[in-house]
């Protein structure tokens, strides 16, 4: 006796895969029958590979074949299983570029205290000097220092509508854009908060707010390579990374890690290169001194090392300290030694930026599955 396709459907429309809720053959995890004399073929589809759910469905299979369609039948049931796709994590925002900016430079310590969101800041300072559109983006979630730096402790971001959408106005002082962590949290308050939480408030600084035209946006990240650098990388394709270090030997060894970081072959952000910070100290009564309080040449010989580039040298100057505690940053100190010196390394970083962007291609949000031109610059 012929056995009719349709009669094995009816049948199999009378059962489900168990947790998938419409039956075999409406769901679609029927996937074809065959039948040859008094063998038939089932191909079924499931979203899940656990062996109990496996073996019920092949049994559900066989018996309603034999019950309602024939009980001589050979049913052979091929079962394939296709897992849905995962959903996106809502605390990550997938890797995009925010619409007119131009260059992201990630400037990374891979220790804390040598003085990385005093380099950022400054950087800021001499590029909007050099005729830039700047923003500082302060990713230092548990220990943010932009706005005491810029004079801004005290502000709040505003709120604006663009495009019919409540955006963050960043605040602004001597022309530089800055949102920080910092503004939403008392100065005794500490942010205690999971990775997740983190990542997801960063998402907000970054895409909840209305940046405008930049020509570069500064990340001042936290120290060391944890869950917020991989979170931020996630979330934006990075131009490039400018690694801070002091010259000692402490501080060089975790340098090298952040660098190690940027060139892991899933995440391969460009490294702009090194700035060596309190290189050595100048007594104002001996100018012509220099005492290498912390080691000599240690960033110059990470960099070539390697074979990234060395963007130059701060040296250990009471009025750059005294200028970030007092919310107004160096190298706004026009003709000052302080001041040349952050121009000098901010050519380099625009140089190398330059050179990246003509050179390479435009970097992409990385994807991590397991934890293993400066066109816009101006000439």
């Amino acid at each position: 006796m012929k056995i009719e396709k349709q009669a094995i459907l009816n049948a199999l429309k009378t059962i489900t895969v168990a947790g998938e809720g419409a039956n075999m053959v409406d769901s679609g995890a029927v996937t074809n029958v065959m039948t040859f004399a008094d063998e038939i073929v089932v191909d079924l589809k499931i979203a899940t590979p656990a062996m109990h759910i496996k073996k019920r469905a092949e049994k559900d299979i066989i018996d309603i074949i034999k019950n309602k369609v024939s009980s001589d039948a050979k049913v052979q049931v091929n079962i394939k299983v296709e897992a849905p796709a995962k959903p996106d994590n809502p605390n990550l925002i997938k890797g995009k570029a925010i619409p007119g900016i131009k260059n992201i430079i990630a400037v990374a310590s891979g220790k804390g205290g040598v003085g990385k969101s005093t380099v950022t800041a400054n950087l800021a300072v001499s590029l909007t000097k050099m005729g830039f559109k700047v923003g500082i983006l302060d990713a230092d979630i548990y220990g943010p220092s932009i706005p005491l730096m810029f004079d801004v402790f005290n502000e709040r971001p505003l709120s604006v509508t663009v495009d019919g959408k409540s955006k963050m106005k960043p605040v602004e002082n001597y022309g530089i854009k800055v949102l920080s962590i910092g503004f939403f949290t008392k100065p005794n308050q500490a942010v205690i908060w999971r990775g997740p939480m983190a990542s997801k408030a960063l998402n907000q600084l970054i895409f909840d707010a209305d940046w405008g035209e930049l020509d570069f946006m500064l990340l001042d990240l936290p120290p060391g390579t944890g869950d917020i650098h991989l979170s931020i990388m996630q979330s934006l394709p990075i131009t490039g990374a400018v690694i801070v270090s002091t010259p000692q030997t402490v501080a060089l060894a975790d340098a090298r890690k952040g660098v190690a970081m940027f060139r892991q072959e899933n995440i391969d952000v460009p490294v702009l290169g090194v700035v060596e910070n309190m290189s050595y100290f100048t007594p104002e009564e001996l100018p012509d001194n220099k005492y290498y309080i912390f080691g000599n040449g240690g960033g110059k010989n990470l960099a070539e090392d390697l074979e990234i580039p060395f963007l130059g040298e701060i040296p250990l100057v009471q009025s750059i300290r005294e200028a970030g505690d007092v919310g107004h940053p160096a190298a706004l100190q026009d003709g000052s030694p302080i001041s040349e010196a952050f121009t000098a390394i901010t050519r380099d970083v625009v140089e190398q930026t330059v050179k990246r962007n003509k050179d390479l291609p435009a970097t992409e949000a990385i994807k991590i599955t397991t934890m293993a031109g400066c066109s816009a610059a101006k000439n």
